[in-house]
């Protein structure tokens, strides 16, 4: 089967291209889910003149493997030019008659294209796979339909889950526009009004589900070791009630969650834990979708307080002011809101399905390409020999 593989660095060149007259200004970065991204580097008076530049259906590809978690950030530009930082790597395809970048681009979504690489990768402080390994990786060439046919499948396959995601920056412009038309419209009250602070702790040791709570206001596992034999001074978070961490000088948000967990959780002792007092005059999950807007966060931040550690403490948040409109208004939203979240995980869903599409694709290829051989080697069994021909 081996035979059917051939070397890509028979099939593509270095770029070296460099933003000279500084005509392109787009900057991206590189991630380990092959794409190109927004580059989250620092650019003040960095100077774009040395970067990479980037043409649509030319790779880049960072060479160090050692800290990506077991991957290489490698992507296609599949749009507009753009600039690199100059320690990447661009490279195109030859002739793209006989090697197509989308084709290739396929092969190099494969973990076992990461895991290749990973083992590949050579250095003492850190780890690379460079441009002489990248050209000793084979694959399978198949002529330039057969590449275009599973080109256009995988393509077709991306292309729906795209639609799909497309949909959903609507209903999120939805929620939030929706939000926003309440804050010009209604009366603003204060959250102290609704809400009451909570103190119930794991006395017993009879709960041993212990959370922790993320950027992304959601319960999750704490991120440091937590003594199980010792859980008595730990807060209790029933259903449809909050925690929240004070702090706001680490991660710059203020971070609130709502368990809707059916039995109930512990979190640390220094977190705050609060509930609404009334749900049918404020939902919980209302409120937990206006905690998840960015402007709250920066309302948060600017209201902390503390030298060694800036807080946002229980006082703070009951002076905050919100629309707080009809129930039935509420319950709109939060429906919306609840349909946009089931779409979001459809999607990752999608996502995590295509993705493991790009071996059984590169396996058909194998597999066709085998099949003509076996033809065409059939076919040269039994044609007649040359002295055959001349004896008829």
């Amino acid at each position: 089967m081996m035979n059917n593989y051939k070397l890509i660095g028979d099939y593509i060149r270095l770029v070296d291209k460099r933003n000279k007259d500084l005509a392109i200004s787009l900057l991206r970065g590189v991630s380990t889910t092959k794409q190109l991204i927004e580059s989250v580097a620092n650019m003040s008076g960095v100077s774009l003149h040395n970067y990479k530049i980037v043409e649509n259906r030319q790779f880049v590809y960072v060479s160090d493997t050692s800290r990506r978690g077991d991957k290489i950030g490698i992507a296609l530009n599949t749009a507009e030019p753009c600039i690199v930082s100059s320690i990447y790597t661009v490279f195109e395809s030859i002739d793209k008659d006989v090697l197509l970048p989308e084709y290739l681009f396929i092969w190099f979504n494969r973990s076992e294209f990461d895991r290749y690489t990973r083992f590949h990768s050579w250095g003492s402080a850190r780890e690379t796979f460079d441009w002489a390994d990248m050209c000793k990786v084979k694959i399978p060439i198949p002529n330039i339909d057969e590449q275009r046919k599973f080109v256009a499948l995988y393509n077709g396959l991306m292309s729906n889950q795209k639609v799909y995601e497309n949909s959903l920056a609507d209903l999120q412009l939805i929620c939030d526009t929706y939000i926003e038309n309440l804050i010009k419209s209604e009366e603003l009250k204060p959250l102290g009004n609704y809400i009451e602070k909570l103190d119930n702790r794991n006395t017993d040791n009879t709960i041993t589900e212990v959370m922790g709570m993320s950027v992304l206001k959601e319960f999750r596992s704490p991120s440091v070791k937590v003594n199980m034999n010792n859980l008595s001074n730990y807060r209790i978070v029933n259903y449809n009630e909050f925690g929240y961490v004070q702090t706001t000088n680490n991660e710059k948000v203020l971070i609130v969650c709502l368990s809707k967990f059916n039995h109930p959780i512990i979190i640390s002792s220094i977190h705050v834990v609060f509930r609404v007092k009334d749900e049918s005059e404020l939902l919980p999950e209302y409120l937990h979708l206006y905690f998840k807007r960015k402007e709250i966060d920066r309302y948060a931040r600017f209201h902390s307080w503390g030298s060694a550690r800036e807080t946002f403490n229980w006082e703070d948040m009951c002076n905050i002011k919100l629309p707080i409109p009809d129930i039935k208004v509420q319950e709109a939203i939060v429906t919306i809101y609840h349909t946009l979240e089931t779409r979001k995980r459809i999607n990752e869903q999608l996502k995590n399905t295509i993705k493991p599409l790009c071996p059984v694709l590169m396996r058909g290829v194998v597999e066709s390409m085998k099949l003509e051989n076996l033809i065409m080697s059939r076919i040269d069994q039994f044609k007649p020999s040359e002295e055959e021909i001349i004896k008829k």
